[in-house]
């Protein structure tokens, strides 16, 4: 079975830390692969934040982005009281979205996940997708 390769930019753009909670961890006793979702995703918030978007959507004109695939490569375990550093870039930009690379390692430098989600631009009003406004499509680019 061909498993999933993340490819990584040469440069990130954005960086941030999240910690690792109790809620964190599955019955293995480490970071279980729904809360590295979850902390992706919190991340990705903090992303976009810092390309002048106060989150993936306006509920004044609902227009958005959504989380249309997401793909995850496992290095390395996780436990309580990490701190996982998380670098994120854009890449792939297209017409109507772009996708998020991320690289997670936790606070001692060991890697512990490679991932990438494609976010499309959204409008919940009409339930369709729409071009990626200029602004950010310069900025993702």
């Amino acid at each position: 079975m061909a498993r999933v390769k993340v490819a990584l930019p040469d440069t990130f753009s954005f960086t941030t830390q999240i910690p690792v909670r109790i809620t964190d961890l599955n019955y293995g006793g480490h970071l279980g692969n729904d809360a590295l979702l979850g902390l992706l995703h919190e991340a990705r918030v903090q992303f976009l934040r810092s390309l002048g978007l106060e989150n993936d959507y306006d509920p004044v004109s609902k227009l958005g982005l959504i989380m249309v695939d997401a793909a995850v490569e496992y290095k390395g375990e996780a436990f309580r009281g990490d701190v996982l550093h998380i670098q994120m870039a854009a890449a792939d930009a297209s017409k109507y979205g772009f996708d998020v690379v991320y690289h997670v390692h936790n606070q001692a430098g060991k890697e512990i996940a490679r991932a990438k989600t494609g976010m499309l631009c959204f409008d919940y009003n009409v339930r369709k997708l729409r071009l990626l406004p200029e602004a950010l499509a310069a900025q993702v680019r």
